[in-house]
């Protein structure tokens, strides 16, 4: 964050929402209309690219050099990723999905959970979905972590930044309940209450993605690489939706425990009177 730059914090979320949601109901439309060619996703995506390039724009706009070279820097610079913080990125999101499964055989789920899922759990017809899970944490960290965060956080403690972020990400994917064949459209026609389980999950994951990208100097890189973990543990096994819920608890929990461990940094204003001088 640059604490002498007056970040738009209504205008990047303003266009960003704009964009997004003009181009994914429209992609939902046409996700009804035509069953074979996938044409809808030349609307979707440039959806999912919209956090990005309105941070492009924000940032070149701005005529900041220093902005544009932060930007740089936090892409680019493998010196920023601190790596005793590897655990967190290679255990946290894994180890709570195995944790969620163990609960939820206390509640009648089946052991078959811990197999290896057969495929993903949605489709996105000519495009693979792994190739999708990795452009969506490419491009929403990008945006997220390039304008997005430092524009909440200069108006903000980190814990406030970190949860209105949250409630916003959560938000920000509304729009894809309405598009066919995709998980949250399928969970909300499973149950309701799965799909809220889905929005409500992206609050903790907020606060715990904001923290990893904090703890590592504020690498966008490292935010990509967590943001991919956690969309790739979430197929890898056949996890029912009733275990998504614990797991939404156990994430909430974690984000809590990261809260009392660490806070000086969620609570600290320090950078708020700073830029008020």
């Amino acid at each position: 964050m640059i604490s002498t730059y007056r970040y738009k914090l209504c205008t990047y979320f303003s266009l960003t929402f704009m964009v997004t949601f003009t181009l994914w109901f429209a992609g939902a439309y046409v996700s009804f209309q035509d069953d074979r060619n996938g044409l809808y996703l030349l609307l979707m995506l440039p959806g999912l690219m919209a956090p990005f390039i309105i941070s492009l724009v924000m940032i070149f706009r701005s005529h900041r050099s220093d902005l544009k070279k932060e930007y740089v820097n936090r892409l680019f610079n493998l010196r920023l990723i601190r790596w005793n913080t590897l655990p967190a990125f290679i255990f946290i999101m894994p180890l709570s999905v195995l944790l969620s499964i163990v609960i939820s055989l206390q509640f009648g789920e089946s052991i078959s959970q811990f197999q290896f899922a057969d495929g993903f759990s949605f489709s996105c017809r000519s495009l693979p979905v792994l190739l999708l899970l990795v452009m969506a944490a490419g491009f929403e960290e990008l945006g997220w972590r390039g304008y997005a965060f430092d524009s909440l956080q200069s108006r903000y403690n980190f814990l406030t930044a970190a949860i209105v972020f949250g409630l916003l990400w959560s938000l920000w994917h509304f729009p894809l309940i309405f598009v066919k064949d995709s998980y949250q459209y399928a969970i909300f026609h499973e149950n309701i209450w799965f799909a809220i389980n889905f929005f409500v999950s992206i609050i903790p994951m907020g606060i715990i993605i904001s923290w990893i990208c904090m703890k590592n100097r504020k690498s966008v890189l490292a935010a990509i690489v967590f943001h991919f973990i956690i969309n790739i543990s979430s197929e890898m096994l056949n996890i029912s939706q009733i275990t998504k819920c614990i797991e939404t608890i156990i994430l909430t929990l974690i984000g809590a425990a990261l809260v009392m461990l660490e806070k000086e940094m969620f609570f600290s204003k320090a950078h708020l009177v700073s830029e008020a001088n």
